[in-house]
């Protein structure tokens, strides 16, 4: 009897969306979600923000922009019915923009994960219910943290992203994608450089123009985020909240 297995033909394999050439992007377009910026979306593997893995966004300096970066893409959840959790971040969201921005409030839970960043992440990503999960862990997250969060997310229809400081862009990630933030030249320009991603290495920064979701007379307009949430967000959001 003839227990050989079966030979596989080497066009079969590169087919497969796990599995890329080391001079080509991995293409996985049915885990993709549009950026909402048609230059970032052609430099993404697949298209777009990764569903099923692990991305790690490093910046250091706030309000450059780094958070209106992702709410086209968090709002394109949230449209599709998608809960979406922000686990401690250092910031509140500010309710009327990401609400302007077309993300759902009532939708939108805020966990205050004190030490446990890590863990709370782990059980979000495992549960199953959320599209997006963003967390801001602590600074010493360890190497084997990060492992379990990558296996967490790995094959789940769920965004997962953390933000970190770009003091590790040198440190290895099992985070199959990682970008660096920072202002660009122009006003309200994000600069963004890919600096792991699962094809060819990126060659230079992308200059992205970053649209404010909203603007208020005597406030300030590109304003996403702030030190406490408005009545709007504790009616929705702030009701949501998992202490």
């Amino acid at each position: 009897m003839n227990t050989q297995p079966l030979p596989v033909a080497l066009a079969d394999v590169l087919a497969r969306g796990d599995v890329w050439r080391g001079d080509t992007l991995a293409t996985l377009p049915e885990s993709a979600i549009p950026s909402g910026h048609a230059e970032l979306d052609a430099e993404l593997p697949g298209g777009g923000w990764p569903r099923g893995n692990l991305t790690e966004i490093l910046v250091d300096r706030s309000s450059v922009g780094e958070v209106s970066l992702l709410l086209p893409a968090l709002a394109c959840l949230s449209a599709d019915g998608g809960w979406l959790a922000l686990v401690a971040p250092p910031w509140l969201p500010h309710a009327p923009a990401w609400a302007a921005a077309g993300v759902a409030l009532e939708r939108l839970v805020i966990v205050k994960a004190g030490k446990s960043v890590g863990w709370c992440v782990e059980q979000l990503l495992a549960s199953g219910g959320f599209a997006g999960v963003l967390a801001w862990p602590e600074a010493n997250i360890s190497a084997r943290a990060l492992r379990r969060l990558q296996v967490a997310a790995e094959g789940r229809s769920v965004f997962a992203c953390l933000w970190r400081s770009t003091v590790v862009a040198e440190t290895p990630s099992p985070a199959p994608l990682r970008l660096r933030l920072s202002a660009a030249a122009g006003d309200g320009d994000l600069s963004v450089s890919i600096i792991k991603r699962r094809g060819r290495p990126v060659s230079r920064p992308l200059a992205l123009s970053i649209p404010r979701p909203i603007s208020f007379a005597g406030r300030n307009p590109r304003v996403v985020a702030g030190p406490a949430l408005s009545l709007v967000a504790d009616r929705g959001a702030a009701a949501a909240s998992v202490a």
